[in-house]
């Protein structure tokens, strides 16, 4: 991870947390004075958000700390695990505001229940108005940081900023139709939460994905793979590329191969054409951080590689 890259990633998540503390706080408390839990929920999830983010924050640091004898391959794998953190959140957040909005549901339905639930106040749309453009607004920006520097742990965290804009969108509409239907209208607060939960669960699903098959060394985009054997069977020596794994740890590519060669060559020329591999590799996609060349003798049948 460059300097530059650490420090974006850090950018769009530190700006996350600021904003998510301002609009947090003015949703609970206007959840509250204008009697929303639809409003309250919502803020919860921006408070939720906030733990994330600082998960977020540690998996990037960590990821860029250098290899060491406990770690050698780096310590790239923090990120999918805070990106897996952060779709867990959302996974959590999704169930806790449906189960609060159907006990919230069923107690309304009690016994003189509707004429002690008041209904939602019109200011809290005005709050869920400005959260909705700012959240879009913040969304996208850490969503394009996040696919440019392919970071999932970055990406996840835009996601939970688009939640956070969805669940207010849904908000609003339950507090409208409260404020039209009346007191008998009330439970259309609690159906908005609902469905912004399933929403919010079905994108924590989606996130969780990637991050797990990040996590079990799936194999990256399919061109990289192709990429990378292009590249070793053009080296002049090389007969043919057997076997070709590409793993990504973080930021880099991790890569192993085998590479056959003319049987009759010295163990030093065939170390010189695997080290040009290597450094061919490497030189043509610099996210490929290390590059593991076995050398074996071309089999009977194949043509020799060109001297």
């Amino acid at each position: 991870m460059t300097g530059t890259r650490l420090e974006r990633s850090l950018r769009a998540t530190f700006l996350g947390i600021a904003v998510n503390i301002v609009l947090g706080a003015a949703k609970f408390v206007a959840g509250v004075l204008g009697h929303s839990h639809a409003l309250i929920a919502d803020a919860t999830e921006s408070f939720a958000d906030i733990l994330n983010s600082l998960i977020v924050w540690r998996g990037i640091v960590v990821a860029e700390t250098p290899a060491d004898v406990d770690h050698p391959y780096g310590h790239g794998k923090a990120e999918p695990i805070a990106a897996a953190f952060g779709a867990g959140m959302l996974l959590l957040g999704a169930l806790w505001i449906a189960l609060k909005a159907v006990n919230d549901i069923s107690a309304l339905f009690s016994a003189n229940a509707v004429i002690h639930r008041p209904a939602p106040n019109v200011c809290t749309l005005f709050v869920l108005g400005l959260v909705v453009v700012v959240k879009e607004i913040l969304f996208r920006f850490v969503l394009s940081e996040g696919a440019a520097l392919d970071n999932s742990a970055v990406t996840t965290d835009a996601w939970h900023h688009r939640s956070d804009a969805i669940t207010s969108v849904a908000a609003a509409i339950g507090i409208t139709v409260a404020l039209i239907g009346g007191p008998k209208m009330v439970a259309a607060d609690d159906v908005a939460a609902i469905f912004a939960a399933l929403v919010i669960g079905f994108n924590g699903a989606l996130l969780l994905r990637p991050a797990l098959g990040e996590l079990m060394d799936k194999a990256p985009d399919p061109n990289i793979l192709s990429d990378v054997r292009r590249i070793a069977q053009g080296v002049a020596g090389v007969g043919r590329v057997e076997k070709c794994f590409v793993r990504k740890m973080g930021y880099h590519f991790y890569t192993e191969m085998h590479v056959e060669v003319d049987p009759q060559m010295t163990v030093l020329q065939s170390h010189e054409i695997a080290h040009k591999v290597k450094k061919e590799v490497q030189a043509a996609l610099p996210r490929v951080y290390d590059v593991l060349v076995h050398v074996e003798p071309l089999r009977q049948g194949m043509d020799l590689p060109n001297p």
